[in-house]
């Protein structure tokens, strides 16, 4: 029944929930802003190859060819640039990439992974040529780069705060649930004692004074309360017994000892308790995990039988499975696909906490057990367990 709070556990996983909510926040703003980087991006590419298209046109325009015998061409570590005839003939060139310029457009261009300035002449002014291309590379990479950079450190940031915070949040939930797990603890070993005094002096009185039906009422009475107690103190055990280990049990006789213990509760509502069971059947199993299948399905059927009715148990072999089932005709079942759930109840006014049954799915699904429920309302329900026979008694 301790309600396991594992603080790492606990923090990550919602860390992670607030960090993903975070990133579902922020990602239209970061869209808009990768948007707006890389439009400026393109603004300050094309600035940049008109200043460089006016320096190299300058350079051109300060030459004087009666002065000066050779004309240096402009060079720039980041810029390459040429200049072309009418028929996109190469005069001088720096630029090492295959472009081909009358596709080109005169003004700023686009070319793959390229940003272009053209620049046409209207006459041959400047050694001939028609054209003036500028060229540099366009690194949308580093753009993109520097935002995730930005946002994977909010999101390292957010993660990390909100994983301190939380971790910090459950360390009272985690000393709650602590000291609620002692008190529980302390409980059930103070009510098993006097459960015990009752059950004694039930079984003592009833020697005295023979059969009576209020010391019948009683006895069934504590041995109801006898059921509840051992599911609540199944729940405190529950890890350990989970990972106990398999006993070969004899299968007949485990069942018809339980049979025989709910016979009493059986009698206050004149309920006759049918026992169809095949002898020597033996199984694998653990023995307090079988204890909970028997005896919560016993008590749910007796709890929810018409009085002067009976409860059918029978126990059979098929193979190699072993078939254990439970009839009652009661009220039965309106949603069997809720009936394992914890705190499930279809009928509040018979009482219990819900969580038979719960227990019983816990262990069906730990080992494997198919199940099948037919219930009618108001005819009865019967709930077969089929268990895989894994060894034979030897």
């Amino acid at each position: 029944m301790k309600l396991e709070i594992n603080e790492k556990r606990f923090s990550f996983k919602y860390a992670i929930i607030y960090t993903l909510v975070v990133i579902a926040i922020l990602f239209i703003p970061f869209a808009l802003y990768d948007k707006y980087r890389y439009t400026l991006e393109e603004v300050k590419t094309e600035i940049a190859l008109k200043k460089k298209t006016i320096q190299i046109i300058n350079q051109m325009e300060k030459f004087d060819p009666k002065k000066e015998k050779y004309f240096y061409f402009p060079r720039y570590k980041s810029f390459q640039a040429g200049i072309y005839d009418e028929n996109a003939n190469i005069i001088f060139t720096t630029i090492d990439t295959d472009i081909s310029i009358l596709d080109l457009k005169p003004g700023y261009n686009k070319l793959d992974d390229f940003r272009v300035y053209v620049t046409k002449f209207d006459d041959e002014r400047y050694f001939k040529s028609r054209y003036l291309v500028v060229l540099t590379k366009f690194n949308i990479y580093a753009v993109l780069e520097n935002i995730l950079i930005i946002f994977f450190l909010i999101l390292l940031i957010t993660f990390i705060f909100s994983f301190t915070i939380l971790k910090n949040f459950a360390k009272p939930f985690k000393e709650i649930n602590k000291a609620l797990d002692s008190f529980i603890k302390d409980a059930m070993h103070e009510i098993n004692t006097p459960l015990s005094i009752i059950n004694i002096n039930i079984d003592m009185l009833s020697e005295k004074t023979g059969k009576n039906k209020y010391l019948s009422r009683i006895k069934s009475a504590s041995k109801i309360l006898s059921t509840i107690y051992n599911d609540m103190n199944y729940l405190i055990k529950e890890q350990s017994i989970k990972n106990a280990n398999k006993r070969n049990i004899n299968f007949s006789k485990f069942l018809k000892k339980s049979v025989d213990y709910f016979k009493d509760i059986g009698e206050l509502k004149n309920i006759e308790i049918v026992s169809m069971i095949k002898e020597d059947v033996y199984i694998d199993f653990v023995p307090a995990k079988l204890q909970k299948i028997i005896d919560n399905n016993l008590s749910n059927a007796l709890k929810y039988s018409y009085e002067n009715s009976k409860v059918i148990i029978t126990l059979s072999e098929k193979g190699n499975k072993i078939i254990l089932g439970f009839k009652d005709f009661g009220i039965g079942i309106k949603d069997t696909e809720k009936i394992f759930s914890r705190y499930y109840r279809e009928n509040n006014a018979k009482g219990g906490f819900g969580i038979g049954l719960n227990i019983v799915g816990k262990i069906i699904n730990e080992e494997n057990i198919k199940v099948n429920i037919d219930s009618k309302l108001k005819k009865g329900s019967y709930f077969e367990y089929i268990f895989e026979k894994k060894s034979k008694n030897v």
